[in-house]
C-alpha cells in the first residue's frame, strides 16, 4: 500500500490546528474587556471591604461600604479618562510608548494624591452648595452620594464614547443636582456657577492660543532657519527654561498645598529662580547633544523628547495633587456626616480615602486608559514632539494665569484645548504658507477641490472636535440631572 505524500498526510491536521489557533486568538480578544471589568469589580469590592473592616462597629457601616465602593468607581473613572490628557501629547508623539506612559502616570499620579494631596477638601466642590441649606445629615448624606454616583457613571459614559471630560466639573454638576433636589435652587451660589461655566470657554481658547503661540514661535526661530541645529542650540535652553518656570511656579501653586500654603506671586518667584538654573544647566547638554545632528526638521525631535517626558510626569503629579481630592471630597463628605453626624464645609481627607483615589486611577488608567490616551495623542491632530511640548507648556501656563484671574479651570479643557489650537494653528499657516508660494510663483489653474475633499485634508479631525465640545458643554447639566434623579430614588426608598 502507498504512503500519502508528506505535505498531504499532515495538511487536514495543520488545517484544523490553525483552527484552533484562530478560535484562541479571537477568544483571547472578546475575554480581553472582560478580564478588565472583573478586575474593576474586584477592586470596588475590596474598597467596601476595607471600608466595613475599618467601621465595623458603626450603625451605619452599610452607608460607609456603598460611598467608599462608589469612591473606588469613580477612582477608576478618573484614571480611564482624566489622565490620558496629561500623557495623550508624549504617547502621540512617540517620546512615550503606551506601556511607559502607564507606568509614569499610575507612579506620579498616586505620588501627587498621596504626598501632596490636600489635607482639607471642600465638601460641597468649589462652594456652590451651602451645606447649611441641608435639612438635616442623613440629606446632605444622600446628597452626596448621589452626587458621587452621577459624576462616576457621567465620566464612564464618556470613557465609552471617546470624550475627554473634566471629572471636576462632573463631580460640581453631580454636587449641584443633588443640592437642588435636596433644598432648592436657592442653595445653589449662582455666580460661582457662572464662573465655571465662563470656564468651559477660557479653559481651552487659552490654553490652544498658547499652545498656538509657542508652535508658531518655534517654527519662526528654529524650524524655518537656514542653520536650524544652530537655532536650536540658541532657543531650545530658553524653551526648556520657560518650561521649568511654568511647571515650578505650577506645582508650588497647585501641587504642594498640603506642605506650604504659596500664593501666585511667590509662586512666579520660584519658577524663575528654577528656569534661570534651567536654562544655564541646559544649555551645553543641548549643545553635546546636537553635535553631529543633520541639518533638517526629523532631528529637531529629539532635542524635545526629553523635556517632553518629563512634563508629562510633572503635569501627572500635580493632576494628582490637585484633582483627586475634588473628586473624592463627596466620599470624604460622607464618611465626616456618618461619623460626626453634623455637616461642615469642609472635612479632612482619611488616608484611606485618598489611598482608594490613587489606587483606583492608577487600575482604571492601566485598564482602560489607552482608548482616551490614543484618542488624545493620535485621532484629534498629527503631533510630533515640538507640538506635544507646546500642549504640555500652555497646560502649565494656562493654569498660572487663570489662578492669578481667579478662574475656576479644568486641566481636561486646557490640555485638549492646546491640541486643538496646535491644530487649528497647521491649518492656518499651511493655508497662508500655499497661498504665498502660489503668489510668489503662479502655477497653472488647478480645478477646486470637493467638499468631500477638503474636509478630509483638514489637520483636525472635526468628528472628533464636535464630540468633544458637545460632551464639555453637557457635562454639568448632563451630571446634575442624574444626580437629582438618583437623589430622590435613594431618599424616597431610604426614608
Amino acid at each position: 500500500m502507498t504512503q500519502p505524500p508528506h505535505g498531504k498526510k499532515w495538511s487536514a491536521l495543520d488545517r484544523d490546528l490553525h483552527r484552533i489557533s484562530y478560535l484562541e486568538a479571537g477568544t483571547q480578544y472578546v475575554s480581553r474587556p472582560m478580564v478588565g471589568l472583573g478586575i474593576a469589580l474586584a477592586f470596588i469590592v475590596l474598597a467596601g471591604g476595607l471600608a466595613g473592616v475599618a467601621f465595623g462597629n458603626d450603625p451605619s457601616v452599610m452607608i460607609i461600604i456603598a460611598a467608599a465602593a462608589f469612591g473606588a468607581y469613580m477612582a477608576i473613572n478618573i484614571g480611564a479618562n482624566d489622565v490620558a490628557n496629561n500623557m495623550g501629547p508624549a504617547v502621540g508623539a512617540n517620546a512615550l510608548t503606551m506601556g511607559g506612559a502607564i507606568l509614569i502616570a499610575a507612579i506620579f499620579e498616586s505620588a501627587g494624591a498621596l504626598l501632596a494631596g490636600g489635607d482639607v477638601v471642600s465638601t460641597i466642590s468649589k462652594g456652590i452648595i451651602d451645606p447649611s441649606g441641608m435639612e438635616s445629615s442623613r440629606v446632605f448624606i444622600w446628597a452626596m452620594m448621589a452626587a458621587l454616583i452621577s459624576a462616576a457613571l457621567w465620566v464612564n459614559l464618556a470613557t465609552w464614547i471617546g470624550a475627554p471630560v473634566s471629572t471636576t466639573h462632573s463631580v460640581v454638576g453631580g454636587v449641584m443636582g443633588a443640592g437642588i433636589a435636596a433644598a432648592g435652587f436657592g442653595a445653589v451660589d449662582w455666580p460661582t456657577m457662572s464662573k465655571i461655566a465662563a470656564s468651559w470657554v477660557i479653559s481651552p481658547v487659552l490654553g490652544g492660543a498658547i499652545a498656538a503661540m509657542f508652535l508658531a514661535f518655534i517654527k519662526a526661530q528654529i524650524v524655518y532657519q537656514d542653520d536650524k541645529i544652530a537655532a536650536a542650540r540658541k532657543w531650545v535652553p530658553v524653551l526648556l527654561g520657560i518650561m521649568a518656570a511654568a511647571f515650578a511656579s505650577y506645582l508650588a501653586l497647585k501641587g504642594l498645598k498640603r506642605v506650604v500654603k504659596i500664593d501666585i506671586q511667590t509662586s512666579l518667584l520660584i519658577g524663575l529662580s528654577f528656569g534661570v538654573i534651567t536654562y544655564f544647566v541646559t544649555r551645553p547638554l543641548i549643545r553635546r547633544q546636537s553635535e553631529g545632528l543633520e541639518n533638517r526638521n526629523k532631528s529637531l525631535k529629539v532635542l524635545f523628547g526629553i523635556p517632553l517626558v518629563f512634563s508629562a510626569a510633572l503635569l501627572s503629579f500635580a493632576h494628582g495633587a490637585n484633582d483627586v481630592a475634588n473628586a473624592v471630597g463627596p466620599l470624604a463628605a460622607i464618611v465626616h456626616a456618618t461619623e460626626f453626624g453634623d455637616i461642615a464645609a469642609k472635612v479632612s481627607i482619611p488616608t484611606w480615602v485618598m489611598v482608594i483615589g490613587a489606587l483606583g486611577i492608577s487600575f482604571g488608567l492601566f485598564l482602560f486608559g489607552p482608548k482616551l490616551i490614543r484618542m488624545v495623542g493620535e485621532q484629534i491632530t498629527k503631533l510630533n514632539p515640538m507640538r506635544a511640548y507646546c500642549v504640555a507648556l500652555s497646560a502649565a501656563i494656562t493654569v498660572i494665569v487663570a489662578s492669578w484671574l481667579g478662574l475656576p479651570v479644568s486641566s481636561t479643557h486646557i490640555a485638549v484645548g492646546g491640541i486643538f489650537g496646535v491644530g487649528f494653528y497647521r491649518e492656518w499657516h499651511t493655508e497662508r504658507r500655499r497661498r504665498k508660494m502660489a503668489e510668489q510663483r503662479p502655477l497653472p489653474v488647478i480645478p477646486a477641490l470637493a467638499p468631500e475633499e477638503r474636509r478630509r485634508r483638514k489637520l483636525v479631525r472635526r468628528s472628533h472636535f464636535m464630540t468633544i465640545v458637545a460632551a464639555w458643554v453637557i457635562t454639568v447639566p448632563a451630571a446634575a440631572i442624574m444626580s437629582g434623579m438618583i437623589f430622590l430614588v435613594l431618599n424616597s426608598v431610604v426614608n
